[in-house]
C-alpha cells in the first residue's frame, strides 16, 4: 500500500449553473467510432469582454470557470474554479496535521486517503493504492527510479527516447548508479519534403531489445512533435519480442504529459507497469499523479511517494451531457482535430512553405496529431523563433513559446539540429480555445511571414 504524507484535496461536485440550449451538430473524425457534436464546447461558454488586462483566451464553461488562459497548454493549463475553492476550502477549514485522533485531523486525512480515486478514473487504474502524488511529474519518476534502485542489476538495458526530459534524465541517473546500459529509441522521419517530419516507430525499438532488456520508457505524445503514439500496440509488441527473446522481465513507464489535457488514458489496456500526467496540464494546481501497477509495488518498488491531489474529473464530466468520461475525450478529440487542422493547413499552404516554413513533426491533420504545434522558419529568409515570439508578444493577448521545451535528445537531432537558445515557434492549443481564436493567431502570424 501507498501511504499518504501531505496534501490532499478531495473532489466534489461541480457546482450547477444555468444550461445554455444547444443544437448539436453530428460529426465524424477519423479514428473516433462515434460521431461527436461540433463545437461542443464553444457552444457552452460565454465570451467576456477583452480588456488590456485580460488575455485572449478568457473563458468560462457551463459547469466550471477558467482564468484566463493562452495556447501554450503543455506548459501548464488554466485552473478550474472548482479547484481554486477547494484548496480555499481546505486551507481555511481542514488544513491540520494528518493522523491524529481529534476531528479537524480525521477530516483532513479522510480527504487524503480517498483522493486517489481521482487520479484512478483518470488512469483507468484497477486500485487507489496504485497512485502516487508529487510536485511535478519529473520528481514523480525521479522518486520511482529511486525506488526501482534495488530490483536493477549491472548490464541491465534500459530503452528510452528524447521526447521529454521527465521520462529520460531519470532512468539515466538510475542506470549511471547501478551499471545498467542506455539505449536511445529514436523519432525518424516521416515525410520526403519536410527534414523536420519526425514521430517514433516501432520498427526502430524492436531491433534495440534484447534479453536483457529492463525498462522502456517513452511517451504517449511528444510536447513539441504533437502527434499520438500507439501506446497499446507498441507496448504489445515489444512484451512479445522481449519474451521471444528471452528477456526475463520488463517494465513500460508512458510520460502522459502532453497526452492527458487531449485523449484518455487507459493504463489497463495499455498493459504497462509505470505512468505519469501533471494535474497543472489538465485544469488544476501545479501537481503530478504517478501510477505504479500492484505488480510493480510488489516486486520491484520500494516505497518514495508523496501525495496531492486536485478535483479535476467532476469538471471534465461536466462538459458533455452524457456525463461519461469516455465522451468527454472523445468530444474533446473531435474539436481539437479541428483546431489542429485549421493550424496546420495554414503552415503547410504553399505559400507558407515557400516562405521556407517547416512544421516540426507530423504534418498530416488526423486525430492521432495534437494541436501541439512546433514549427521553424529557414528558407531564405530564415527567422530566429524567439523573433516569431516577440512579435506576438508586442501585439499582445496571445501566449505562444519559443525554445526546446525539455526535448534536447530532439531537438538537437533535428536536420539541421535547432540552437538550444533559440529553439522551435510552439503553439499549443486545447479543447476551451476555439477556431476564431485560431483565425487570431493566424492573422498574426501572417504578418510575421510576409
Amino acid at each position: 500500500m501507498i501511504k499518504p504524507c501531505s496534501l490532499l484535496l478531495r473532489s466534489c461536485p461541480a457546482k450547477a449553473v444555468h444550461k445554455k440550449r444547444m443544437v448539436p451538430l453530428a460529426i465524424r473524425v477519423p479514428g473516433l467510432s462515434q460521431p461527436v457534436p461540433e463545437s461542443i464546447f464553444t457552444s457552452l461558454r460565454w465570451r467576456p469582454p477583452i480588456s488590456s488586462t485580460s488575455t485572449l483566451l478568457a473563458r468560462s464553461f457551463q459547469h466550471s470557470k477558467l482564468a484566463s488562459s493562452s495556447p501554450t497548454t503543455p506548459g501548464g493549463s488554466q485552473v478550474t474554479q472548482s479547484a481554486i475553492d477547494l484548496i480555499v476550502d481546505y486551507l481555511t477549514n481542514t488544513n491540520a496535521q494528518l493522523g491524529a485522533d481529534y476531528s479537524v485531523s480525521a477530516v483532513s486525512t479522510a480527504r487524503v486517503e480517498s483522493a486517489a480515486e481521482e487520479a484512478r478514473k483518470l488512469f483507468n487504474a484497477e486500485s487507489n493504492s496504485e497512485i502516487a502524488f508529487g510536485p511535478s511529474s519529473t520528481s514523480n519518476l525521479e522518486n520511482l527510479a529511486r525506488g526501482l534502485e534495488p530490483d536493477i542489476q549491472p548490464g541491465d538495458e534500459f530503452i528510452v527516447t528524447g521526447e521529454h526530459e521527465a521520462n529520460c534524465g531519470p532512468w539515466k541517473k538510475l542506470a549511471a548508479r547501478r551499471g545498467a546500459v542506455v539505449k536511445y529509441w529514436h523519432s525518424t522521419p516521416t515525410h520526403p519534403n519536410n527534414p523536420y517530419s519526425f514521430s517514433l516507430k516501432v520498427e526502430d525499438l524492436l531491433p534495440l531489445i534484447t534479453a536483457k532488456t529492463r525498462i522502456v520508457a517513452f511517451t504517449a505524445t511528444s510536447n513539441l512533435l504533437g502527434s499520438v503514439v500507439p501506446v497499446q500496440e507498441i507496448t504489445r509488441a515489444l512484451r512479445a519480442d522481449a519474451a521471444a527473446k528471452g528477456a526475463k522481465k520488463v517494465e513500460v513507464s508512458i510520460d502522459c504529459v502532453a497526452y492527458a489535457p487531449h485523449r484518455r488514458m487507459d493504463v489497463k489496456a495499455w498493459d504497462i507497469d509505470f505512468c505519469v500526467f501533471s494535474f497543472y496540464k489538465l485544469y488544476a494546481p501545479h501537481i503530478s499523479a504517478l501510477y505504479i501497477r500492484s505488480s510493480a509495488l510488489a516486486s520491484s518498488v520500494t516505497s518514495i511517494v508523496h501525495h496531492f491531489i486536485a478535483p479535476v474529473v467532476p469538471y471534465l464530466l461536466s462538459l458533455t451531457p452524457a456525463n461519461d468520461l469516455d465522451a468527454t475525450f472523445a468530444a474533446i478529440a473531435a474539436h481539437e482535430t479541428q483546431l489542429a487542422t485549421k493550424l496546420l493547413t495554414f503552415l503547410t499552404a504553399p505559400e507558407q512553405v515557400k516562405r521556407g516554413v517547416f512544421v516540426v513533426g507530423i504534418e498530416e491533420p488526423s486525430v492521432n496529431r495534437l494541436p501541439t504545434v512546433s514549427f521553424v522558419v529557414a528558407g531564405d529568409r530564415p527567422l530566429n523563433s524567439r523573433d516569431v515570439v516577440r512579435v506576438f508578444d508586442e501585439h499582445g493577448g496571445i501566449g505562444i513559446r519559443y525554445g526546446h521545451f525539455y526535448a534536447y535528445d530532439l531537438a538537437t537531432r533535428l536536420p539541421p539540429p535547432v540552437d538550444k537558445e533559440n529553439g522551435v515557434v510552439r503553439i499549443s492549443l486545447v479543447h476551451y480555445n476555439t477556431l476564431e481564436e485560431v483565425d487570431t493567431i493566424l492573422g498574426v502570424l501572417k504578418g510575421v511571414l510576409a
